[in-house]
């Protein structure tokens, strides 16, 4: 193994969903009643099979099962999905292996096969507990499944979960978005991703524009709801994260460290550093039947050395965290003063604060991140 090189995760993508959600631009399809999950398990493991070498060596330090609705997955192709990867790759002894699930799919049966066939970390699907909101956005379950989901995940066991949570929701008040926290809170998850709609291209919503709570109303609702996060005790780590002491998502946090990731799947995207300092890009066949038949690979591209920094900056800033300034040279393989001048300047517009060893971005750049990463373009 080179020790040079950054950590490594695995994601795997399961492109299928009962429902395609209004706001959603993931490589998603529809589910359709003679889809094989254990021939796309197959697929999934001979296309792992063709990567192992982007490895070089490494451990698996995290997993998550992402989609689409990997929920949708029975246990026979999920045991036979996480046998497979064991049996191919090393793992780390305490790996964290993340599964997404959708209220409106999930039994207790469910959560207790999953718990068994070695998940432990669920991320649960719920954007708001407002029947009315959530029928706004296309999604397939009510409020009583969200919070039914959370509960089952308490009684056996399963503590480290997370609610996606949404706010800037079409026409929500005030009052709406803390109400869908308070329930959130109340559940008690580990973790809370709290993130604002955006309306993205080719969706629903993209063609057909929703009324969306103006910007005065948006940090009204940021500055309450983060200001009730942390006063029930959640730490904020990154722009849209918050969770309890020591129960961050690892693998998220590997994908803002600019650390590598391996993605199989349908549409699944790879980000892998060489032992040379080379960064690539790896992207998968987006269409699952095209997939299934044995074409795995769409794109696979280096990442040129001017687009490096920006894309550096615009994960590790994301955190809270303080950036070690020796980090950008060792997963970059570019010296600071390719920089420097970027840097200076988000320094004059008190974008970050800079000291021997580390950058931490400001307050001022936090609210202005568009603009503070736009100085390395």
């Amino acid at each position: 193994m080179n020790k040079n090189l950054p950590p490594l995760s695995l994601y795997i993508h399961i492109p299928w969903c009962i429902k395609k959600c209004f706001y959603c631009d993931f490589n998603t399809y529809l589910v359709k009643l003679n889809i094989s999950y254990q021939e796309y398990v197959r697929h999934l493991l001979i296309d792992l099979e063709k990567n192992i070498y982007l490895s070089y060596g490494r451990t698996i330090k995290t997993l998550f099962i992402g989609g689409g609705t990997p929920s949708l997955l029975n246990l026979c192709a999920l045991q036979q999905l996480l046998d497979g990867i064991y049996q191919r790759l090393p793992i780390a002894s305490n790996i964290e292996t993340t599964i997404e699930v959708n209220p409106g799919t999930i039994e207790e049966k469910d959560l207790i096969n999953y718990l068994q066939a070695g998940v432990n970390r669920l991320s649960i699907g719920v954007q708001s507990f407002n029947l009315k909101k959530l029928t706004s956005l296309g999604r397939i379950h009510g409020p009583e499944d969200a919070n039914n989901a959370a509960l089952l995940a308490s009684t056996i066991g399963l503590h480290n979960f997370n609610l996606d949570l949404m706010h800037g929701l079409p026409k929500q008040t005030l009052h709406e978005a803390l109400e869908d926290l308070q329930q959130a809170i109340s559940l008690m998850p580990a973790h809370i991703s709290w993130y604002q709609l955006e309306i993205e291209p080719k969706t629903i919503f993209g063609y057909y524009p929703p009324v969306l709570p103006d910007d005065d109303l948006l940090w009204d609702i940021y500055q309450n709801g983060h200001q009730l996060l942390i006063a029930s005790g959640y730490q904020q780590y990154e722009i849209s994260a918050y969770s309890h002491t020591g129960y961050e998502c690892f693998h998220n946090l590997n994908y803002w460290r600019f650390g590598d990731y391996l993605g199989i799947g349908s549409g699944a995207h790879s980000k892998i550093t060489k032992p040379d300092g080379k960064v690539l890009r790896i992207v998968k066949t987006s269409n699952p039947r095209r997939y299934m038949q044995g074409y795995y690979l769409d794109k696979l591209y280096q990442v040129s050395l001017r687009d490096l920094p920006f894309e550096y900056f615009m994960n590790r800033f994301r955190l809270l965290e303080a950036v070690p300034r020796k980090e950008f040279t060792k997963f970059t393989n570019l010296a600071e003063s390719t920089v420097r001048l970027a840097l200076d300047k988000a320094l004059t517009l008190g974008y970050i604060s800079e000291s021997n060893e580390y950058w931490q971005v400001t307050s001022q750049g936090k609210l202005y991140l568009n603009l503070l990463l736009e100085l390395f373009l």
